[in-house]
């Protein structure tokens, strides 16, 4: 983790500082500032690996920071808010974070956060899966069709149409592990532990908003919801 580069935008002097030695610490390098617009000077500037974002910071506020970063890159961006049932959360995440962590947070428990998120931008092979009963239509190189929608589990892209589809990584997880179960449902307590790495369970309002964000992008009626049990994939 030495070469991880951490951008932390946190306008409290004392969280900042403590936050940032802890990172130090477990061999993160750290660029800290006190606001959103330096956040983004900052973001621009040196590239980081990961974005940690106080959704209350002056300037520019962590949301919109977020939006102006997920326009530009899709580097994992992990909000920080203070509240578990804020609001702040679900705008953080329809605005492009990958996660969020609640305030005050155990510097270990933010680490491994951070850990889980590089994990999954790190490695982007597909899940692995019982095919259901819908199974896809697959072509050469990998390439699966799921009607006018195409992806490939092995360059990693995906196609509607014939036309690209600009995913973020966490999106194209999730996508991965509907794809190799089409037609089969899936948890959110399944889908938070293998494309967000939460073993010890967390908010399903993350794979609510990241499954809505992707039906935004491959087609609304391509992921089905079963109420009351998950999400399932249409061939």
């Amino acid at each position: 983790m030495g070469d991880t580069h951490v951008l932390f935008v946190e306008d409290d002097d004392v969280i900042r500082e403590a936050t940032q030695l802890a990172l130090e610490r477990d061999g993160f390098e750290v660029t800290a500032v006190p606001d959103g617009l330096l956040g983004l000077e900052k973001f621009r500037a040196r590239k980081p690996d990961i974005a940690l974002l106080d959704v209350m910071v002056p300037g520019l506020d962590g949301v919109s920071l977020c939006r102006r970063i997920r326009d530009e890159s899709t580097v994992p961006v992990i909000m920080l808010s203070a509240r578990a049932d804020s609001i702040d959360v679900v705008l953080g995440l329809e605005a492009g974070a990958d996660d969020y962590v609640t305030k005050p947070f155990d510097g270990a428990v933010l680490v491994a956060r951070i850990r889980a998120v590089l994990r999954r931008f790190g490695h982007a092979s597909g899940p692995n899966g019982a095919a259901g009963a819908d199974a896809p239509e697959e072509l050469e190189g990998g390439v699966l069709r799921f009607g006018d929608l195409e992806v490939d589990t092995d360059g990693m892209e995906v196609r509607k149409g014939g036309e690209p589809v600009a995913l973020t990584p966490t999106e194209m997880r999730l996508l991965l592990e509907f794809s190799a179960a089409p037609g089969t449902v899936l948890s959110r307590d399944r889908l938070l532990e293998r494309v967000w790495d939460y073993g010890w369970g967390g908010d399903t309002r993350v794979v609510d908003v990241h499954v809505q964000r992707l039906r935004g992008k491959i087609g609304q009626d391509r992921i089905e919801t079963v109420r009351g049990f998950g999400y399932k994939l249409r061939g």
